[in-house]
């Protein structure tokens, strides 16, 4: 028997979910989201109020406490218009975690040790459970790249790689950094977008082909290049695109 991964946990129900239950088969997912408010416990009452039309599995505070709003065998209401491979609407398949924090419209900041360590844990368990991969723990901007943007950059996607709990591409960064800023091929182009694409991120749709690209960039750059962030693609953004598949 695994031993057992001890959690700060509450427990405050939502009634924003699914019936009926799900099969444990189906969860293939974690999705982890910041609340983007400026008041925690604003946030807290938003995802357990029946008017809101939203809720998340887990709730993590400011202090590390996880709050569980919806048990695991029902479908939250986290994910909204997602893809993600072949899987779309992403909330019958996946595991939804909020975490406190203002987001990048109300002074977007570090998540704190508490946080990040209370979710390492419930990351653990999820994936011992329901047998989860380190490339199925994704950012709601992974999923939904045209309108979302958390976790954002200051999510440490790093450090839980390291860690081997999500996913991250092995290359050596400063080498790859040299890269930065040189332009790309229509051909590279194209093959930096296929790459995006076999890894699970959604297809870019004809209209506003381009200012689709720019979001569809950013979301890989909050991801794999979090220091610079400007929607334009390059050596370096192709480089690491390659590093992925091989992983």
């Amino acid at each position: 028997m695994a031993p057992k991964i001890g959690l700060n946990l509450e427990r405050n129900y939502s009634i924003n979910f699914d019936l009926p239950q799900r099969s444990k088969k189906l969860i293939k997912f974690i999705i982890i989201h910041y609340t983007g408010m400026k008041i925690e416990s604003k946030a807290v009452r938003r995802l357990l109020n029946p008017k809101s039309g939203v809720s998340a599995h887990y709730f993590i505070k400011n202090d590390g406490t996880i709050i569980n709003m919806v048990p695991e065998e029902y479908i939250a209401w986290h994910a909204g218009v997602s893809c993600w491979k072949n899987y779309k609407s992403l909330n019958k398949h996946s595991i939804g975690v909020e975490i406190s924090n203002p987001g990048h419209k109300h002074g977007y900041r570090n998540f704190s040790h508490n946080q990040i360590s209370s979710l390492s844990k419930l990351l653990k368990k999820f994936k011992e459970k329901y047998k989860i991969k380190k490339k199925n723990i994704l950012g709601h901007s992974d999923i939904a790249p045209f309108r979302k943007m958390d976790p954002g950059e200051k999510f440490p996607w790093k450090n839980l790689g390291k860690k081997k709990i999500s996913f991250w591409y092995k290359i050596n960064e400063e080498k790859v950094k040299i890269h930065r800023g040189k332009k790309l091929t229509n051909i590279e182009e194209e093959l930096f977008l296929k790459n995006l694409y076999q890894f699970g991120y959604c297809k870019i749709k004809a209209k506003s082909i381009n200012q689709n690209m720019s979001y569809l960039a950013k979301a890989f750059q909050r991801r794999f290049r979090q220091d610079l962030i400007n929607g334009k693609i390059d050596k370096e953004c192709l480089l690491i695109s390659k590093s992925l598949l091989k992983n």
